[in-house]
């Protein structure tokens, strides 16, 4: 089992299946499906990756999906340091302040 009734999940389920989005929506975009992922506590007993499963998001949704992941956390960054953007913030307020601003 990969996991336990109250655990932290991540779900996702299409939402609208290709062909049947709204007419105004462009071509390309109508040949996909919308899906949705939605995090929150799973309600089973319990449940393995790719199983039917209810979830209650912290604000108290109740959703149903595919569980994908358990304990998901944010994998994204900003990339890389950009040096010569360090000093923008320093120079903008000097600026401001020769000119009496």
């Amino acid at each position: 089992m990969d996991a336990r009734k109250g655990d932290w999940v991540r779900i996702h389920d299409a939402v609208l299946e290709a062909g049947k989005r709204a007419p105004s929506v462009p071509e390309d975009t109508q040949r996909v499906p919308l899906e949705m992922w939605v995090k929150g506590f799973l309600l089973d007993e319990g449940a393995n990756i790719g199983d039917r499963v209810k979830i209650e998001t912290y604000i108290g949704r109740i959703v149903e999906g595919v569980l994908v992941e358990v304990n998901p956390y944010y994998k994204h960054d900003f990339g890389k340091c950009v040096p010569e953007l360090l000093y923008i913030g320093k120079q903008v307020r000097s600026l401001l302040d020769e000119d009496g601003e």
